[in-house]
């Protein structure tokens, strides 16, 4: 299927858009709670990077070695999903949410036990493994725990169509790519909502959107109708 086609067609059960919105959201919230609870970034490493540069060319290298864990889970997290992928084929999608789902599982249990370090660790695997699996919607490259990527191509397809050498179904596709950003920002909001208010239960509601991806993804045909 062509990069650009997103009009009627086949399309992989894992890159429907209801599918990488859900996944979008908990992309956010994620992300939201680890900077609220732990100070860095789950998905972001981007951020975590410079905040680490930051720190060390300042000569605080207490904060700057805090950054550096997470940085270091997150590789360890798309080494995992790239053996799943490996080893399991097209289970490895299922088998990867699962693991979210267990790891978001205990350490929300936890939260109360585990040192920050560890929860951070934990979250760091599961956004890295989130990032790594669903790369797409509807055959297009995107991203769900990040909004720069979809941000460029939601405006550079804008800009297509008001130029007038867009391909059919181009706009629909830039309002795919600016929900994403939408949902991706209201999921960061909920996550510093649920954070503050229900510390001890805000892992509950990325586990609950992770089971409606199982659920969705296992009940859906291979390749379904766009």
């Amino acid at each position: 299927m062509s990069t650009l086609d997103v009009v009627a067609g086949a399309v992989r059960r894992d890159e429907t858009v209801e599918i990488v919105l859900l996944l979008a959201f908990a992309g956010g919230y994620i992300d939201a709670y680890t900077w609220i609870i732990h100070g860095v970034m789950a998905n972001a490493q981007t951020a975590n990077l410079i905040f680490l540069w930051v720190y060390a060319t300042a000569g605080n290298w207490a904060k700057a070695f805090h950054f550096v864990p997470p940085i270091l889970a997150f590789a360890v997290g798309i080494v995992i999903a790239a053996w799943l992928r490996r080893a399991a084929g097209e289970r490895a999608r299922t088998i990867s949410t699962l693991v979210e789902i267990a790891l978001l599982i205990v350490i929300g249990i936890l939260h109360n036990r585990l040192p920050d370090m560890a929860g951070t660790l934990g979250i760091s695997v599961v956004a890295a493994m989130h990032a790594a699996m669903f790369i797409k919607v509807k055959g297009t490259v995107c991203s769900t725990v990040m909004i720069t990527g979809n941000m460029r191509q939601a405006i550079e397809n804008i800009f297509a169509v008001v130029y007038g050498d867009a391909p059919l179904g181009t706009l629909r596709k830039s309002g795919i790519f600016f929900a994403l950003c939408a949902v991706f920002g209201f999921g960061a909001a909920a996550g510093a909502y649920a954070t503050k208010i229900i510390p001890n239960l805000a892992l509950g509601l990325p586990v609950i959107a992770l089971l409606i991806v199982l659920l969705r993804y296992e009940t859906t045909p291979r390749e379904v109708t766009g």
